[in-house]
């Protein structure tokens, strides 16, 4: 005799499974490309019940996008025990890292900043953040002057730029492109007038 279908699981195990999942498919699909059926295929579940967990693709989407966020903010929480310049240097290299762990994702994630505005807020939401523990480590203060705010948020633009090169192309090693990164934000800070 078959056993049923489907598996009940308790609503967190199965909400954090369906996440997963998500990270999976959206790291390896467009946006456009995957539907509510098809997700709930791939999950083993009813449409009916991916909708109860998630009223649209959307939310879905945004979602297991917020989790990912979640997890790179764990991995690169600078170490409070570190001068600001080597903490920053540690957080670098942990993003980096998963970076280097999920290509695709990232990839994904810097395509539909575009298409999608709540990727578009959060990853605003995530560069604000960044940006404002850059600017604590170096005591700007509150507000900062605005060309030490520009060079921080601006620096964080041109990471994105230089991480899509480096996952192009492939000829600097990790590290080499950590300090390129790190040497960038120095001369950025320093023509904002920073000593």
């Amino acid at each position: 005799m078959a056993g049923p279908a489907y598996t009940r699981l308790q609503v967190d195990d199965r909400r954090r499974q369906l996440l997963e999942l998500g990270a999976r498919l959206f790291a390896t699909h467009s946006y456009a490309e995957l539907s509510m059926a098809k997700i709930a295929r791939e999950a083993g579940i009813s449409k009916a019940l991916l909708y109860h967990y998630f009223p649209s693709k959307q939310d879905f989407f945004v979602a297991t996008i917020r989790q990912g966020a979640e997890e790179i903010a764990r991995r690169t929480e600078p170490d409070p025990d570190l001068p600001p310049f080597e903490a920053l240097a540690g957080s670098l290299d942990a993003f980096l890292g998963w970076i280097d762990e999920n290509e695709t994702a990232y990839r994904k994630l810097m395509e539909s900043v575009g298409s999608v505005p709540e990727v578009k807020a959060l990853i605003d939401q995530i560069r604000d953040a960044t940006s404002a523990r850059i600017l604590d480590g170096l005591e700007a203060g509150q507000p900062p002057p605005p060309k030490l705010r520009a060079a921080a948020r601006a620096w964080l633009w041109f990471m994105d730029g230089a991480i899509l090169d480096w996952l192009e192309h492939r000829d600097m090693s990790r590290s080499e492109l950590r300090d390129f990164l790190l040497g960038s934000l120095a001369g950025s800070l320093s023509a904002a007038g920073t000593p």
